[in-house]
């Protein structure tokens, strides 16, 4: 218990915060690196999940092909990368992280597209609508909550294990960790390791507000209620839950 205490109050010392190698700077670079390493292994898994979740085949084989990736650590692949000519750079980290991110994008993204109901897609079909219409205004809305699922999940993943690239010398919250180590500074050790499990948690609780919030069923639930609301003369009722002394 006294080593979470001096932990905090590390964190809380001013001092600690500034400069080239303090939290402030390090917490930058690892929110750069997560959101960089996201960005590029959203562009690499949606495009391919959503394609291939849309024409129903060949999506099974993809999966399992990125599946692989789970079965090999990521400080494995980070030591590989730091043998080419890569070397310390920061593209040896986020190059890491985005094969370790795309499985559950990947995975999430086919799976909601081929979860979505056959019926609303033969009805938009009947209506004419062509195959780029269907996958925009149909199959893509519908299989949004699983989709941000699963960058929900690699965005928590990478947040924490981005800590990782700090034992080849990479950017981020790790190489406070690293250094409380090396120095034998239990209170710094302590203090990387709690701003990684807040920003973690806080990543995670923005993701889940923001999953909910594009859910198209929670949506439609929320409108007709408030429609019939309206229908009655009632006033509006919100999410919020007012209650009374």
């Amino acid at each position: 218990m006294n080593g979470l205490v001096d932990g905090i109050n590390w964190l809380l010392d001013g001092d600690n915060w500034s400069g080239p190698t303090g939290v402030g700077t390090r917490l930058t670079e690892h929110l750069w690196i997560t959101v960089l390493s996201m960005v590029i292994a959203c562009a690499v898994a949606l495009p391919i999940a959503l394609w291939l979740g849309h024409l129903g085949r060949g999506g099974a084989l993809a999966v399992n092909i990125s599946n692989v990736g789970r079965a090999v650590p990521t400080f494995a692949i980070l030591a590989i990368l730091y043998m080419t000519p890569l070397g310390l750079s920061i593209w040896t980290t986020v190059i890491a992280l985005v094969l370790f991110a795309i499985p559950p994008i990947l995975t999430n993204a086919y799976v909601g597209m081929r979860e979505v109901d056959r019926d609303a897609v033969e009805a938009a079909r009947g209506m004419g609508m062509s195959g780029f219409q269907l996958l925009r205004r149909v199959e893509l809305p519908l299989a949004v909550p699983l989709i941000l699922g699963g960058i929900r999940l690699a965005t928590v993943q990478v947040v924490a294990t981005a800590t990782l690239a700090a034992v080849i010398s990479g950017p981020g919250l790790g190489r406070i960790i690293t250094s409380g180590f090396n120095r034998q500074d239990v209170p710094e050790l302590i203090g990387g390791a709690i701003m990684v499990g807040l920003l973690a948690l806080a990543i995670e609780g923005v993701m889940a507000l923001l999953q909910r919030a594009v859910d198209p069923m929670r949506r439609a639930t929320r409108q007709g209620r408030s429609k019939r609301d309206r229908d009655r003369g009632m006033p509006l009722v919100t999410d919020e839950v007012v209650s009374g002394a």
